[in-house]
């Protein structure tokens, strides 16, 4: 498999135009990406763009800091779905993990995963696991993996630190089977890339997409 069928092709600033989302979707095609990761307010556009092809179409709830109200929550990704969009990437509320609310949490997650799988939808769960303590992510591990989700995930792009490796396998270690995991966070290089998939990551997110393809070794390409 290529490389780039791993690859969410990310574009998220917040002056991002319509403009950087065709470039986007464009990039998406021609390199074989997994899915391109849009604003919300770009999903309807974006779906029809990639309509006759195998990209998916992601986006973003309660993005980037994830303190939205659930209810909030739940009407973005209703939105997202009657949009087009086929995966969702939900930031958790990190000031109720601060707290150690996991009824908060649970009951959220699952509201969201309801509305996504009842479409057919994939859940991606993010974590911003580089502001975590270890014991933070296996909480979230053991805690919301198992409540049906699709993908773990480890970071917004947005906090101090990104995805490692050393959280990709923490989180390998103590996700259930079948709950898979998208690293995002600081991806540049096919180095790293290829790195993060080794140490169990299944999906990466990445604005340097492109860069990550063309700077892989021609040999390794179809390794990965």
């Amino acid at each position: 498999m290529n490389i780039a069928g791993y690859i969410d092709h990310t574009v998220l600033k917040p002056t991002s135009t319509i403009g950087d989302i065709e470039k986007c979707c464009r990039e998406a095609v021609e390199y074989g990406f997994a899915a391109v990761c849009i604003p919300p307010s770009f999903v309807k556009r974006t779906a029809a763009i990639l309509a006759p092809t195998d990209v998916k179409v992601a986006t973003v709830v309660g993005f980037p800091f994830g303190y939205s109200a659930t209810e909030a929550k739940v009407a973005e990704t209703v939105l997202a779905v009657v949009d087009g969009a086929q995966e969702v990437d939900m930031v958790i509320n990190l000031i109720a993990l601060r707290q150690s609310d996991w009824n908060y949490l649970q009951k959220e997650v699952s509201l969201i995963r309801e509305v996504c799988h009842n479409k057919g939808r994939l859940l991606k769960v993010i974590i911003e696991s580089g502001i975590l303590e270890e014991k933070e992510i296996i909480d979230c591990c053991t805690k919301l993996g198992s409540l049906g989700i699709d993908f773990m995930k480890t970071s917004t792009g947005y906090a101090e630190k990104g995805a490692t490796v050393e959280a990709v396998k923490l989180m390998k270690k103590h996700l259930p089977v079948g709950v898979r995991i998208k690293a995002s966070g600081g991806i540049r290089d096919f180095s790293f890339a290829k790195t993060l998939i080794d140490a169990g990551a299944s999906r990466l997110g990445a604005s340097a997409s492109v860069a990550i393809v063309t700077g892989a070794p021609d040999h390794q390409l179809g390794n990965y």
